[in-house]
């Protein structure tokens, strides 16, 4: 369980750092505390690379479950001989 939850845990700390080099590498190069300082004045609010970041995982997480149901049902198929 622990290590589980230290994986989820990576998977959005990886999406998080990415997404905000992604949308904003331009002022993470040029000026990167200014940046982070501005957060409060943002029109999306303070929270925003935060509660982005957990929509984008909640997709992915979708997928990810997706994937996991389709592959118990081809290894379920296999098993029976179909």
């Amino acid at each position: 369980m622990k290590q589980r939850v230290i994986k989820e845990l990576a998977i959005f700390l990886f999406l998080f750092v990415f997404l905000s080099i992604w949308m904003h590498f331009k002022e993470w190069t040029d000026h990167p505390i200014e940046h982070i300082k501005s957060l409060p004045e943002s029109q999306f609010g303070i929270f925003h690379p935060l509660v982005f970041t957990f929509f984008v995982y909640i997709l992915i997480l979708i997928v990810r479950i997706f994937i996991k149901i389709a592959r118990k049902f081809i290894e379920t198929g296999a098993k029976k001989g179909v």
